[in-house]
């Protein structure tokens, strides 16, 4: 099993709209940086996700989700009137791919980004490395560990 972190703006699609989908599923489109799309592709079904909100204060991982799908072409670059349109993807050759995720758990209350900084054996997490804003991020079994320590 592989370990993850996706970030979102919640204005865009919050943790509250995960889950009050039915069967809490979405599909994880209008990922449009090569390096996450190339992490996309490496998730399988059952691997675990840390859902994190970004762009807000205080930033928050809210909880947890599962991928319930392994990576597919995303079919908004292929929509003109999609904001994810991309006139170079096609469905011969698409060149974006979405994963789905459905719900598990909340984190209660949520973990802000200043406790995990707070956290010594955290400081080589990729999502506290500065500069680094990927929206798909490879989370290890000993972080994820530790953060799932803190809400147990």
């Amino acid at each position: 099993m592989n370990y993850w972190l996706i970030k979102t703006e919640p204005n865009v699609f919050s943790w509250q709209d995960l889950k009050q989908l039915p069967d809490q599923i979405t599909s994880w489109e209008g990922v449009r940086n090569y390096q996450a799309r190339n992490l996309m592709r490496q998730m399988r079904v059952g691997d675990t996700v840390l859902f994190y909100h970004s762009v807000v204060k205080p930033q928050i991982i809210t909880g947890t989700a599962k991928v319930v799908r392994e990576a597919y072409p995303d079919y908004f670059a292929f929509d003109p009137a999609s904001s994810y349109y991309d006139l170079k993807s096609s469905p011969e050759a698409p060149r974006w791919l979405m994963v789905d995720i459905q719900y598990v758990k909340d984190f209660t209350p949520p973990i802000s980004l200043e406790e995990l900084k707070a956290i010594k054996a955290l400081a080589g997490m990729m999502l506290l490395q500065k500069g680094c804003r990927l929206s798909v991020q490879p989370v290890t079994r000993a972080e994820w560990q530790i953060i799932q320590g803190l809400r147990c």
